[in-house]
């Protein structure tokens, strides 16, 4: 009998693309978005566009009850190799567009005890988008939701912390709950997607049920982290 067992097993992940190397800064920032969204534990793949000090950024990550698990080649692959930490190859460049519009919302936090000083606030944005998502585009909200009134191409990809609503034909990438918000929900005029994730829980167009294709769909996770999909009516 064999000594090693091979099976598969779907992780879920989250990518951290960091624009500074300023490590203040990256753990007041991290430090709030986990309170938002309570994603500690979470695997984690690194991208940066700027020099790190890896091991140092790891650490960090670490404190912050975060679980590195990868870099993506690039500016971190030759620090990962040798301190021999796994690199992931780069993913192909997508063209990143602002939105059409985008709308920001601003709520105190709430507080225990009404003697405390205000708490910082909460942020919460929507970005409105009006025209096609062509193929190799991008839109990323990483902070809310989005809502497109036209359809994404295939190659395209949408991401929002939040909801993603398209008013139709899905057939790029569609990628709700970044940063582990297991809430989000995922509504589309016609599914043909090539991927859809919500938190990091995914299914690539062969899984998705086919009396769901070129349906409009509301897609959610249930209490097991199961995508479900069920049809609109109207």
């Amino acid at each position: 009998m064999a000594d090693i067992r091979i099976t598969g097993r779907m992780v879920n992940f989250t990518r951290l693309t960091f624009d500074t190397n300023d490590h203040h800064a990256i753990r007041e920032q991290l430090t709030q978005m986990l309170k938002d969204t309570g994603s500690q534990g979470t695997l984690v793949i690194l991208d940066s566009t700027v020099e790190q000090e890896l091991i140092a950024l790891i650490q960090l990550l670490i404190s912050l009850d975060l679980q590195p698990m990868a870099v993506v080649d690039g500016i971190l692959g030759d620090a990962a190799r040798l301190i021999q930490f796994p690199v992931l190859p780069a993913d192909r460049p997508l063209q990143r567009i602002k939105a059409t519009q985008e709308q920001v919302v601003e709520t105190p936090a709430p507080t225990q005890d009404e003697a405390q000083p205000a708490a910082a606030k909460i942020h919460h944005a929507t970005s409105y988008h009006n025209e096609m998502l062509r193929t190799g585009q991008c839109l990323v909200q990483d902070h809310g939701d989005i809502i497109l009134s036209a359809g994404i191409n295939s190659g395209a990809e949408v991401i929002a912390s939040g909801n993603i609503h398209i008013y139709g034909s899905v057939r790029g990438r569609v990628i709700a709950g970044a940063g582990g918000n297991h809430a989000a929900r995922i509504f589309c005029h016609s599914l043909e997607a090539e991927l859809v994730s919500i938190a990091g829980t995914y299914c690539v167009a062969d899984d998705i049920p086919a009396h769901m294709t070129k349906k409009p769909v509301h897609i959610y996770l249930n209490d097991a982290q199961e995508l479900v999909f069920e049809a609109l009516e109207f």
